[in-house]
């Protein structure tokens, strides 16, 4: 049974604890989570790790113009939004429903690296894991764009972090 999600006092923050942990622990590893393919694997990553040093798991996603629909005019724009991220969460807590240590959701609008080490930070985080895009044109096309969360990561981030390759696991 989960948790009832709660509001953090970080503005807009959202937290939705899985369910209650079979076992305590003062380990903790940070996912950064969104809907790419290279997330997915480093959420399987994480998890697999998470259990070899028996800690809890806390999935950090950056809300951003990618979970909503194309279409600002749309009426129902907001919904879909809501849909999406709701359809997300559901898709970690299938991922870790197992995890004996527990886990946390966390959601809310900012830049992802400021937000992966904020939950580090509090949580006195082992490490950070995520995922990256990969080489090629394209890939280095998205990091021109978008940055790089994994490249900010290790150049401002005092703990270990992670890069799980798309074609891992």
């Amino acid at each position: 049974m989960s948790r009832p999600a709660r509001n953090h006092p970080t503005v807009g923050r959202l937290q939705f604890p899985g369910p209650t942990p079979k076992a305590d622990t003062d380990v903790h590893l940070v996912v950064g989570y969104d809907a790419h393919e290279a997330s997915h694997h480093a959420l399987e990553v994480a998890a697999d790790l998470g259990r070899r040093l028996h800690a809890q798991i806390d999935v950090v996603h950056a809300v951003d113009l990618s979970d909503y629909p194309i279409d600002p005019d749309q009426p129902d724009w907001e919904e879909h939004a809501r849909q999406a991220l709701s359809d997300e969460r559901r898709a970690v807590h299938t991922a870790l429903t197992d995890h004996p240590w527990g886990w946390t959701y966390h959601a809310w609008r900012g830049d992802p690296v400021k937000l992966l080490t904020t939950v580090a930070d509090e949580n006195d985080a082992l490490l950070l894991v995520v995922g990256t895009r990969g080489y090629g044109p394209w890939a280095t096309l998205q990091r021109l764009v978008d940055g790089s969360v994994s490249h900010g990561l290790i150049g401002h981030q005092h703990r270990p972090v992670v890069v799980v390759p798309t074609a891992a696991v």
